[in-house]
């Protein structure tokens, strides 16, 4: 596995092993943070970059900043839930509050205005 790839694997294994408070493991396999900058930080951001500028290296992490592509808020609902080519999907890793969070805070920031939010539903919809 290419080093950078390795490392975004890495990150995502750590973040969704995180113990909880208690030091318990019992929710393992999901991720423990609830708003869209936190889980963005954790999960998204060693692949797609802090501003959100993508990157080019051992693989291709399209850019988030300024994309007409989250224009249409049903387009990073579909791959955040079910990933896409080289992205997995968090459908399992994910509730619907949290998948909501993070497609609205990708939406609204790196030079994105969207504001048209997802909701629960919208998410329990597409799920």
């Amino acid at each position: 596995m290419k080093p950078f790839l390795y490392a975004c694997a890495l990150s995502l294994l750590a973040s969704a092993a995180s113990a909880q408070s208690d030091g318990s493991f019992a929710n393992a396999g999901r991720f423990m943070e609830r708003d869209g900058a936190a889980l963005y930080r954790h999960i998204c951001q060693g692949c797609h970059m802090a501003n959100g500028e993508g990157a080019q290296g051992a693989g291709s992490y399209p850019a988030l900043e300024r994309d007409k592509n989250l224009a249409t808020s049903g387009y990073p609902l579909a791959i955040v839930l079910n990933g896409r080519k080289g992205m997995q999907g968090f459908a399992r890793m994910m509730d619907d509050t949290q998948v909501a969070a993070v497609v609205n805070y990708v939406r609204t920031h790196f030079g994105n205005a969207y504001r048209d939010a997802v909701t629960e539903a919208d998410v329990k919809a597409a799920r």
